[in-house]
């Protein structure tokens, strides 16, 4: 295993790239019982806090029932313009709502609208039993789709987040979902912006969206909030600012206006604590690696496109590198084949894992290649041999 262990202060310098030392100016302290705040552009991990623990979900586990219907009109079971069918249960269904009658027929967009703006209660069951019969099969495909995703701290019990002991999501498990959702799902992200929806002019007042950051111009676009009595007050959230996406989860707050003030909070700090810099351009090489039985014994190592990684803004230090991989190659090597990394050092923060790529193709040697390789390790092996043991009469030292 090679380990190529470098200071690179003069080529980060000229990218304009620091590193944060360990000091963990970048801190930030929350008053929600949990927390996860993600860096989508980079793939950082921002905050976690208690982001393992299943909690009631409240509304925010809607988002499950959304995802549920965006695979139905991706897989082409349903389009926008499909009807569903209300029943009485659905009807009868409390909390916020959409006001939905046994005599409606909404579209599947409208239906979208419902839950998101509405957050309706009535809209969830309406979806949870037009998909799947009844809204216990409809959980149960909850579940199961949420282990295949990565949400391994999950439970459904319904559609809605109506509070049931067997309703718990982590906040972890709301930022991957809520992620899917904006990267899997573009073409119906915009709906989670809409500031108002008002279904046939039913209920003026329950016409707004109830997110609290889309009217702020902050770059909040999403996604959705969440309240009951057991779960408090939560919001799963989503914002851009030039180049750079934040996707976040609050839980367990305790007002409306706490929620407000938290989740403005994560958004400038992920935003201004952190800046997203170029470490490397497309083809620049950091290393070379030896290469086994090849026609060449050695390849370079390169950056494969462009790469970018996050970083604290402030108390920076000189960054240290590191290009690790398991050496030498053995050929036939494929340029653009990924056969390192380079590991960037980010002090408080998790490493920085980037792949590096092999310049060239390499084929593997023919007779005479082979020969001399052969060769080199026989002498190397002549040369160094292993230290003999100590002979067991050896007086003690």
């Amino acid at each position: 295993m090679h380990h190529i262990l470098s200071r690179i202060s003069s080529a980060i310098l000229a990218l304009g790239l620091l590193v944060a030392s360990a000091v963990p100016a970048f801190a930030f302290e929350t008053n929600a019982r949990a927390a996860w705040v993600y860096d989508l552009t980079t793939e950082t991990l921002l905050l976690e806090k208690q982001a393992d623990v299943p909690l009631p979900p409240a509304s925010m586990s809607k988002l499950m029932t959304l995802n549920m219907l965006f695979e139905a009109l991706r897989d082409g079971r349903v389009t926008l313009d499909t009807r569903f069918s209300v029943s009485t249960r659905a009807k009868e269904m409390g909390g916020s709502t959409m006001f939905l009658n046994e005599t409606d027929r909404p579209t599947v967009e409208e239906l979208i609208q419902g839950i998101i703006v509405l957050s309706g209660n009535d809209a969830c069951v309406t979806v949870a039993e037009g998909l799947a019969g009844t809204e216990d099969n409809f959980a149960r495909l909850m579940n199961e789709r949420a282990r295949e995703i990565g949400m391994l701290n999950s439970t459904f019990a319904n559609a809605s987040g109506w509070p049931n002991p067997g309703q718990r999501m982590s906040t972890e498990d709301l930022g991957i979902l809520a992620s899917r959702l904006i990267q899997e799902f573009p073409e119906y992200y915009g709906y989670f912006g809409q500031l108002e929806f008002p279904y046939d002019n039913r209920a003026p007042q329950n016409r707004y969206n109830r997110n609290p950051l889309l009217k702020l111009g902050i770059g909040a676009d999403g996604l959705k909030t969440g309240h009951t009595n057991e779960a408090g007050y939560g919001l799963v959230g989503s914002a851009m600012q030039g180049n750079r996406r934040l996707v976040f989860v609050l839980a367990g707050l305790t007002s409306v206006a706490e929620r407000a003030q938290e989740a403005e909070r994560v958004v400038n700090w992920g935003f201004r604590q952190f800046s997203k810099k170029t470490v490397a351009r497309a083809g620049q090489e950091f290393a070379r690696a030896d290469v086994w039985m090849g026609a060449e014994t050695s390849v370079g190592l390169v950056a494969p496109e462009d790469l970018s990684v996050l970083l604290p803004a402030q108390n920076l230090q000189d960054a240290v590198a590191t290009v690790v991989y398991s050496g030498p190659l053995e050929a036939p090597i494929t340029q653009g084949d990924k056969v390192a990394e380079l590991v960037i050092n980010r002090g408080d923060m998790a490493e920085a894992r980037l792949p590096l790529v092999a310049d060239r193709s390499i084929a593997r040697g023919g007779f005479g290649p082979r020969l001399r390789t052969s060769f080199n390790v026989l002498r190397d092996k002549i040369l160094t041999p292993e230290a003999a043991p100590a002979p067991t009469n050896a007086p003690a030292q």
